[in-house]
């Protein structure tokens, strides 16, 4: 959890200073349009000065983070689209499912492991503070390695989405009027309760009180910790709560020296007081003076967006492909069309159907990283590591996805393995570091990078990353990393072993670094608000089997990298438990993957294995043993 300690240090050092496509533009409907900042790319049907106004809004927030936060990085690890929807209607077309119905929401963030999207409602009051949560919960993202519970991440939203910018300065943490309307309308949660909130809770996801309750105390809790300066007691319950799996109640008290009950009436105080600070910086001057272009976007390349925020979705997967399929009927040479088409042929092994649809959308559109990206992986399912020629066709296409979109982390997790497979191991292992730091959030490109550590005999590099992924909330990564410790320390102790100088203690801290403008003295320019509390106005809101640790064995000289591919799993056979043998099959191919132990291999997708699986979608990583033949790494059902 290193990278979590150094993000919240530095923000410690802050403190201190219808149809098929009901949503797509209609011949006789409002026109779509795209306007491109230097950073960001917003579709809308609600105009091209509304569309406007939101790509400044997010590159102010951005610069304005930036320069904040002096070492936080700005720089998402997937490439994101913002679609900015005219109406409430159109945004609840591609809303979440909570018991069947669409979650009422203002703005949402989806992601993906190759595109994400930003989807606003345009026809609220104020769409801005939506536009700031959202892009904070990204921020968040691309600087911290672990989930934390949805009361910090929420309120971290909600502290910098409060962000006001003009042509002269900007002003951070202002507390919203309406928390301080609801918290005193209405009773707040207990603490343990608002802590022990989860992302599937209940309160979490349905519409009402108890949501609106629960934003507006952790946004106001965050604040807070902020104004009090108590990041440093956040940092021991974390570390209490995640790394040492504490009780909530427990952690409270030893964490912040007093009682939940204690804790609830010291943040009722504060809210009463009136009092909040909020921080004051010159505007980032560059804003003002920034390039927007605008084009107009056709109907069948605003329906295949649609198509794409569906393909993208759980609850609307099932619909893309026809989408797909009506939009190249319109528009036989639609990129984004062809690309995704590719990659729906691609999870179902149709392999040569998805190279001719990603050959398509690269000649249509040649800019666009992602066909490249998904070429280079459709090429590591067909001997692309193991084919020296199609290997570095596949480092090609890397290296022009990365040249594309430098921040685009998959890109850089397969040229690594690429690079080790090439033989060039520090190289790949470089790369790989470099995937880790655009998306310190992914806990297989950690566990993945600390066995390519162990097999280079770097054994404490391996056990900082192994120590950070202890809290896991996946049962089957958490055994596998318990297993991968007691083996790096074995090898640390046996001959084998080397002592590097990556010495990470692995615990949580909390902070930012910081350039927040100062005063002479050299304290943050701070300013005090009063609530007088009279009617103020609410508004809306790749793993090697283990070994015993008395039997140390050191790593081989040089690694075996990890593989991926996704294919259909046809049979699964149990027959000498623990192991099992999966066969699956991918466009004409048919790998046998050996799973050494069921009970200890990071399984995504599903709580616990079964033999009776087959005709299951999924994706392997695993080290290959022989020809069509692998031991798993990891498994995951789609």
């Amino acid at each position: 959890m290193g990278t979590l300690r150094r993000f919240f240090r530095s923000t410690f050092c802050f403190l201190l200073v219808s149809s098929s496509f009901p949503l797509a533009a209609h011949s006789d409907g409002p026109a779509w349009v795209e306007v491109k900042s230097p950073h960001f790319s917003v579709v809308t049907d609600a105009g091209e000065k509304r569309g406007r106004e939101v790509a400044m809004r997010f590159e102010q927030m951005r610069a304005v983070f930036a320069l904040l936060m002096a070492k936080a990085n700005v720089n998402l690890a997937v490439p994101l689209q913002i679609v900015a929807f005219r109406n409430t209607k159109e945004m609840r077309e591609v809303a979440p499912l909570w018991h069947g119905k669409p979650t009422e929401l203002a703005g949402l963030f989806q992601g993906g492991h190759d595109r994400s999207f930003i989807m606003l409602d345009m026809s609220v009051s104020d769409p801005w503070k939506t536009v700031f949560h959202e892009y904070a919960h990204q921020l968040l993202s691309s600087n911290m390695n672990t989930q934390l519970a949805p009361w910090f991440e929420e309120g971290f939203a909600e502290y910098f989405s409060s962000i006001e910018v003009d042509g002269k300065q900007a002003r951070v943490g202002k507390v919203p009027e309406y928390y301080y309307y609801v918290l005193r309308q209405n009773a707040p949660m207990k603490m343990p309760d608002l802590f022990k909130v989860r992302q599937y809770s209940q309160t979490y996801n349905e519409t009402g009180d108890h949501r609106t309750i629960f934003y507006a105390q952790s946004g106001m809790l965050v604040h807070y910790l902020y104004d009090k300066q108590l990041l440093p007691k956040a940092t021991a319950y974390f570390n209490l709560t995640i790394a040492r799996k504490v009780p909530v109640e427990d952690a409270i008290q030893q964490a912040f020296g007093m009682s939940p009950q204690q804790f609830d009436k010291a943040l009722d105080n504060y809210i009463h007081s009136g009092q909040f600070s909020y921080y004051v910086l010159p505007t980032p001057p560059e804003i003002a003076n920034l390039t927007y272009s605008t084009a107009p976007v056709t109907l069948a390349e605003s329906k295949a967006i649609v198509a794409d925020i569906h393909l993208h979705s759980p609850d609307y997967h099932e619909k893309a492909a026809a989408e797909f399929e009506e939009v190249l009927q319109m528009e036989p040479t639609n990129a984004r069309a062809c690309r995704s088409l590719g990659y729906i042929n691609m999870q179902k092994g149709r392999n040569q159907e998805a190279a001719a649809y990603f050959r398509r959308s690269t000649q249509s559109d040649p800019k666009d990283p992602g066909a490249h990206y998904y070429t280079a992986m459709l090429m590591s399912q067909d001997r692309g590591f193991s084919d020296p020629d199609k290997l570095a066709e596949m480092t090609r296409e890397l290296e022009t996805t990365i040249a594309l979109d430098p921040a685009f982390a998959d890109a850089y997790m397969m040229l690594g393995n690429a690079q080790i497979y090439a033989g060039e191991v520090d190289q790949g292992l470089a790369t790989v570091e470099k995937a880790l730091q655009l998306n310190p959030r992914n806990e297989i490109y950690r566990f993945n990078l600390a066995q390519m550590y162990l097999s280079n005999r770097q054994t404490q590099k391996a056990l900082g990353l192994l120590h950070e992924l202890e809290g896991t909330s996946n049962a089957m990564l958490a055994s596998q990393v318990k297993s991968s410790i007691k083996q790096a320390e074995a090898f640390d102790r046996g001959p084998g072993g080397t002592k590097d100088d990556d010495d990470d203690s692995g615990e949580v801290s909390v902070g930012f670094n910081s350039s927040t403008e100062k005063s002479k003295d050299d304290r943050p320019i701070v300013t005090r608000e009063r609530r007088t509390g009279s009617n103020p106005a609410a508004t809306s809101p790749g793993a090697v089997p283990s070994r015993s640790a008395s039997e140390p064995e050191a790593p081989p000289a040089k690694p075996t990298p990890i593989a991926f591919v996704r294919g259909v799993l046809k049979a699964v056979d149990c027959t000498q438990p623990p192991a099992a043998v999966l066969t699956v099959v991918s466009a004409s191919k048919t790998w046998k993957m050996r799973m050494p132990d069921t009970e200890h291999t990071v399984l995504l997708g599903a709580t616990k294995f079964s033999c009776a699986w087959t005709a299951r979608k999924v994706s392997v990583n695993y080290r290959s043993s022989g020809q069509n033949e692998g031991t798993v790494v990891s498994l995951e059902l789609e």
